[in-house]
């Protein structure tokens, strides 16, 4: 357990200095490719553009650094006070690039004044707000930046030479390919942030201001090693290993990706060997020919370690060629543990959730080449009921289930698909299917069934990739078990017909302009209510509704409703429809087609299914935003 919650404590920290470099990588690829330009070694040696190369690294970078991880800690005003705080060790220590510095003094800048912040919180007296916050960040900032350059910079300064002495020791006995017994393991382990951008890089920036480039990059960047294990899995793979390697070999290697293998390596730990060999092969390639890079290569990808690789041929030689050794390396150990380890069927899924609990959090990249969409449990081997849910259970959810029914059906899969609140999900429930935002609260109310989150209800290719997997996952004996779908599931075909008291030409409006979405979800609303379909009371619940998540459906179309309590105060099932033509902002996103929902009893699931179906299709709502009458609207709904 002591070592459990050591090992949590690391990534955490590893976490949050890579979350203080990651975001300002842009900066540090335009210095590094500046220097490789016009330094006086450089491929258009320019000495007036080359003084662009000091200001930079000296200031621009750990300013950035120090301000990013100060926002961290304290939003904005952290970041402030953070870069205040940085600028005293920049000073402090004006012969190394503070970075280290910078990754101190940001967070500690921002800490300082979140505690002051919180101990005046509620004592200032009104009207003084602004004159407090701004002097007490200048104040503040202003004792830590002296603070910083009294003593931090030159602390730091030191620091780093010390490691920069001791890494050239290394260099110098031949024992720096071993530092791979210690970056493989960690990358795996996700441990590898901590030694990246908390060592590597602060030193190699050290060394590639002095010298062009530094070898400290390509260590933990190096793509060869886990290629490596991935051409091996192509070839004597067996199962869902072998057949998803092929696509992670091309995220890996061009894509820099690099924790797409990790799964392969916990599924058979002997390949740990492999990486490490394959890592210290390339290490001692880089020593051996002269390599490096003059600027982080982030992410990992060949197409980074190139861009940043200084212009010297026989330094672009020696980089490709630790790539191409560490990746035979690792091949030819992967392959002899896979030829003569235990062949079974490998079970990549399994091993990529092992990876995410190791990580902490969901790989988004891993899941998606191994075909897992958003979900706690395991896709089940049996799918007997797909729920579509939302707040209310009588509009997004519906819609959603009224196109995912169509593709089932069309795919002739015998599997009951429905929607309903998610307070209401009945509890043998297969699959859930929910917006982004209400995912987590569906997962709370079914946490064993398997959860699908979309953002665009309309024309989600979760639906296609899930039709893909019911195909592949059910066999014939299985589908014969599938229940009848039940009474109240949404039909896809509609019968506009009978359903004309729901959708009048008196309640359709045409050339419609609001300047917030709260304006047009209270149009239709008084709308509904004017056509006896809801109470009043029901206009304020479609307004709350609206800011539990958004009822933005995607291709331009909303469908505002009311809340599940809202509910009694609806009379009977009706819509409106409200043609916005410049279009009205629901948070982000143009909603063109606004239909206001009234539902009851189930009795506006099919003409819904219609809108649904009608609306996923981009055309179809082109059609309706350039209509000129609520009779060419409706016709349009009615064809269709």
């Amino acid at each position: 357990m002591a070592q459990s919650n050591i090992k949590v404590a690391v990534q955490k920290f590893g976490n949050f200095l890579s979350s203080m470099v990651l975001p300002n990588i842009g900066a540090f690829i335009a210095w590094g490719l500046i220097t490789a330009l016009f330094i006086p070694t450089g491929f258009f040696p320019n000495e007036h553009l080359a003084q662009l190369v000091g200001p930079m690294v000296t200031y621009l970078l750990p300013l950035l650094i120090g301000y990013t991880g100060g926002k961290l800690v304290h939003d904005q005003r952290g970041g402030v006070v953070g870069a205040i705080a940085t600028m005293g060790v920049i000073v402090g220590a004006p012969d190394t690039p503070m970075f280290m510095g910078a990754m101190i003094m940001g967070p500690l800048g921002a800490y300082v004044i979140k505690k002051f912040d919180q101990a005046i919180d509620g004592k200032i007296r009104s009207g003084f707000e602004m004159l407090v916050n701004n002097f007490s960040a200048g104040i503040l900032g202003g004792i830590l930046a002296i603070l910083a350059f009294l003593g931090v910079g030159p602390m730091v300064e030191g620091f780093t030479k010390l490691l920069v002495v001791g890494v050239d020791w290394l260099i110098g006995v031949g024992l720096l390919p071993l530092t791979s017994i210690l970056i493989e393991p960690a990358k795996i382990l996700f441990l590898n942030n901590a030694i990246n951008h908390g060592v590597l890089s602060p030193i190699g920036l050290d060394q590639a201001q002095e010298t062009g480039k530094s070898i400290l990059f390509l260590l933990e960047a190096n793509p060869g090693p886990g290629l490596g294990v991935l051409l091996a899995f192509m070839l004597f793979g067996k199962g869902s290993a072998k057949q998803s390697a092929p696509g992670a070999g091309i995220i890996h290697f061009f894509g820099g990706i690099h924790e797409i293998y990790f799964p392969y390596v916990l599924m058979k730990p002997m390949l740990i060997i492999s990486v490490i060999l394959g890592g210290m092969s390339g290490i001692f390639t880089l020593v051996l020919l002269g390599g490096g890079l003059g600027a982080p290569a982030s992410p990992g990808s060949i197409l980074a370690i190139s861009a940043v690789t200084p212009p010297d041929g026989m330094v672009y030689v020696a980089n490709f060629a630790a790539v191409l050794v560490a990746t035979a390396v690792s091949f030819i150990v992967s392959a002899l543990v896979l030829k003569t380890g235990k062949q079974t069927d490998e079970n990549i899924n399994e091993a990529t959730k092992k990876m995410e609990q190791m990580k902490g959090k969901k790989s988004s990249v891993a899941g998606n080449v191994t075909e897992e969409a958003v979900n706690n449990g395991e896709f089940p081997q049996e799918v007997n009921k797909i729920i579509f849910a939302c707040d209310a259970g009588m509009g997004s959810s519906a819609m959603g289930a009224s196109l995912l029914k169509k593709k089932v059906k069309e795919a002739d899969l015998d599997v009951a698909v429905t929607n309903t609140a998610i307070s209401n999900i009945p509890a043998d429930t297969d699959i859930v299917i929910t917006q982004e935002e209400l995912t987590p609260r569906a997962k709370n109310k079914m946490p064993n069934a398997y959860h699908i989150s979309v953002d665009n209800f309309l024309s989600s290719p979760e639906y296609d990739q899930l039709i893909a997997r019911l195909q592949n996952d059910i066999t014939e004996e299985q589908a014969e078990l599938v229940q009848e779908s039940e009474e109240d599931a949404v039909d896809v075909e509609p019968n506009m017909d009978e359903d004309d008291d729901l959708l009048l030409e008196e309640n359709i409006f045409i050339g419609k302009e609001f300047s917030t979405k709260e304006e047009a979800i209270r149009f239709a609303g008084e709308a509904l209510v004017k056509a006896g379909y809801v109470q009043d009371s029901y206009v304020d619940a479609m307004v709350e509704r609206e800011e539990i998540t958004s009822t933005y459906m995607g291709n331009n179309v909303a469908i505002p409703h009311g809340t599940e309590e809202a509910k009694k105060a609806v009379i009977k099932s009706g819509f409106t429809v409200v043609q916005v033509p410049d279009g009205v902002d629901f948070n982000g996103e143009q909603a063109k087609m606004i239909f206001g929902i009234a539902g009851k009893d189930g009795t506006h699931l099919e003409i819904l299914s219609g809108i649904a179906v009608i609306c996923s299709e981009q055309e179809n709502v082109d059609q309706m935003i350039e209509a000129k009458s609520a009779k060419e609207i409706k016709d349009i709904i009615n064809s269709k």
